[in-house]
C-alpha cells in the first residue's frame, strides 16, 4: 500500500487547522457575500446567500458606518481569501497527494450538517463517506472501488442526543438546501417518524443510533431531540463504533472539519456487520464492500505501525460475549487468504505490543 509523501500530510493537517478557525463563518457563510445598499442617503451592509433553488436571501446586518460591522466585513473578505487558499489546499490533496475527495453530493450534505451543529453536537460520520477519510488520517494510498457509495449515514448516540440540549435546525430544511427533492423516507414499522431522508434521484441520508437493551428497540425509530426533527434506527454494535471517534477533515470544497470513527474500530465493526447481512441481492454487494474496507484498514494499521491499536479494540470486541465472536469469527472467514493474513498478523504484533494474549478468530 503506497503511503502518502510526508508534505501532503504536513498540508493535511494545517488544512484541518484552518478549517476549524473559520467555524465562526456559520454566522456569514462563505457561499454569501456582503453588499452595501444604500437607503435614502445612507449606506447598509447585507448578507446575500443561496437559497438552494437558484435564487437569494438577503439578510440585514446594519449601517455600513458601524465600526463593528465594518470589522466584520474586513475579516470577511480575510476569509474569502483563506477560503480560497484552502480550496488549492484541498485541491494538491486530491490530485496530487493521493487522497480521497467525496462525490459532490456525499461533500454537500455533510458540509449542510456540519454548518447547522451536526459534530459540534457529538454526531458523527459512518459508513462509506467516513472511510474516505482514512486516507488522511493513515497516510496511505486507498483504491476508489471500495469507496464509491450513494448514501450518508450519520450516527449519535441516544443519551448525547438527550442530554445536550440543543439541536440542529429543522433536517428537512437543511438538507433542502442541498437538493430541494429531500423529502423523509416513511419508516419500516409504520411509525410516523423518519430516520431516513432522500433525494428524487435515490440519494439517501440515514441517522442511527446506538440500540438501548434488548432487541425490541430495533425496528422502532428512537427519538433524537438533537436531530432538528429526525429520529434514528437503533442498531446493535453501533456503540462499540462511535466509542473515541476521531476529528479529520472531508476533503471538500474548501474543507469541511469532520468527525469520524477510529480506523480500527471501523475495521472490527465492519467484519460483525458483514457477518450479518443477506447472501443475495444488495446485501450481498454491501458485505462484499464491508470485507473489502476491513481488509485494507488492516493492511493500512499494521503498514503504518499500529497494530497495537487493532489489537486493543479486537480485544473489546472480543471481551463483549459469544455474539460478538461469533460475528468476528463469521466476519473474518469471508475475507481473502491476504485479507486473514494481514488480520493475523496485525493481532500477533499488536498482542506483543500491549504485552496481552489475543485469541485469533480463526
Amino acid at each position: 500500500m503506497k503511503a502518502i509523501d510526508l508534505m501532503y500530510q504536513t498540508m493535511l493537517a494545517e488544512l484541518g487547522q484552518r478549517s476549524l478557525d473559520a467555524a465562526w463563518t456559520a454566522d456569514f457563510p462563505s457561499s454569501g457575500r456582503f453588499t452595501p445598499v444604500t437607503v435614502k442617503d445612507r449606506r447598509y451592509w447585507y448578507f446575500d446567500q443561496p437559497d438552494g433553488k437558484g435564487g437569494r436571501t438577503r439578510r440585514y446586518v446594519g449601517p455600513a458606518d458601524d465600526p463593528e460591522i465594518a470589522s466584520r466585513v474586513v475579516t470577511f473578505k480575510e476569509q474569502k481569501d483563506d477560503l480560497r487558499a484552502r480550496r488549492r489546499l484541498v485541491s494538491s490533496l486530491t490530485r496530487e497527494g493521493g487522497m480521497i475527495a467525496p462525490d459532490s453530493m456525499s461533500g454537500d450534505v455533510v458540509e449542510a450538517l456540519a454548518a447547522g451543529g451536526l459534530f459540534r453536537l457529538r454526531g458523527v460520520l459512518i459508513g462509506t463517506v467516513a472511510f474516505q477519510t482514512y486516507s488522511g488520517i493513515l497516510g496511505v494510498r486507498l483504491p476508489m472501488a471500495a469507496i464509491l457509495t450513494g448514501d450518508a449515514d450519520i450516527a449519535q448516540d441516544y443519551a448525547v442526543s438527550s442530554e445536550v440540549n440543543d439541536s440542529l435546525p429543522p433536517i428537512v430544511e437543511l438538507l433542502q438546501t442541498v437538493d430541494p427533492s429531500f423529502r423523509p423516507v416513511p419508516h419500516r414499522s409504520g411509525a410516523a417518524a423518519s430516520s431516513a431522508f432522500q433525494t428524487a434521484s435515490g440519494y439517501r441520508v440515514e441517522f442511527l443510533t446506538s440500540n438501548r437493551g434488548s432487541n425490541g428497540y430495533i425496528d422502532q425509530p428512537a427519538k433524537m431531540p438533537a436531530l432538528g426533527g429526525a429520529s434514528a434506527d437503533p442498531l446493535r454494535f453501533l456503540d462499540f463504533l462511535i466509542r473515541d471517534p476521531v476529528r479529520t477533515i472531508l476533503l471538500h470544497k474548501s474543507g469541511v472539519p469532520t468527525t469520524v470513527p477510529a480506523p480500527e474500530r471501523y475495521a472490527v465493526h465492519k467484519l460483525i456487520v458483514a457477518s450479518r447481512r443477506f447472501n443475495d441481492g444488495q446485501s450481498a454487494v454491501k458485505r462484499d464492500k464491508d470485507i473489502r474496507q476491513a481488509e485494507l484498514l488492516f493492511e493500512a494499521l499494521l503498514q503504518t505501525r499500529r497494530a497495537s491499536d487493532v489489537a486493543l479494540v479486537y480485544k473489546e470486541a472480543w471481551g463483549r460475549g459469544q455474539a460478538w465472536q461469533d460475528g468476528i469469527r463469521a466476519g473474518a472467514g469471508m475475507m481473502t487468504d491476504d485479507g486473514r493474513d494481514r488480520l493475523r498478523e496485525s493481532l500477533r504484533v499488536g498482542a506483543v505490543q500491549i504485552g496481552e494474549d489475543v485469541t485469533m478468530p480463526f
